[in-house]
């Protein structure tokens, strides 16, 4: 491993929840080995972007009640291709070169489930995203 590699795993945060098993795929390895970690770790990135994102969009979240508002998030996670490109980066970004290896072999079965832990973040967090609390 190289220095890099190194840095990046030192800043990764356990998760208790994330268990590794003999049994469970390449794919829900890499999940809970890699990409949820590595959500965690990003978590107030995605959020501040989320924001930015909201605001780009002239506050109509905002606007919603609640259960819209997790729809919201959903579709702008799931239809917004730029912004979706744009997460999967904050994501990959955090990558050991080994990780990232692993990611191009599967990438489209990972891009889901990354996104779906992508979702999950910032759906988990949604009342840091009220009007006033924003920045």
């Amino acid at each position: 491993m190289n220095t890099r590699d190194i840095n990046l795993m030192g800043l990764r945060p356990e998760i208790p929840s994330a268990k590794i098993s003999t049994n469970m795929s390449l794919d829900e390895r890499f999940q809970n080995e890699t990409l949820r970690p590595v959500a965690k770790l990003q978590d107030e990135l995605l959020l501040a972007m989320f924001r930015n994102y909201i605001t780009k969009h002239k506050n109509k979240f905002y606007e919603l009640k609640l259960e819209k508002r997790f729809e919201y998030i959903e579709n702008a996670i799931q239809r917004d291709i730029k912004f979706r490109n744009s997460l999967k980066g904050v994501i990959i970004g955090q990558f050991t070169l080994a990780e990232y290896d692993r990611y191009i072999k599967n990438s489209s079965a990972l891009n889901k489930r990354m996104m779906n832990i992508v979702k999950e973040r910032i759906q988990s967090n949604i009342q840091l995203l009220e009007s006033h609390m924003a920045y």
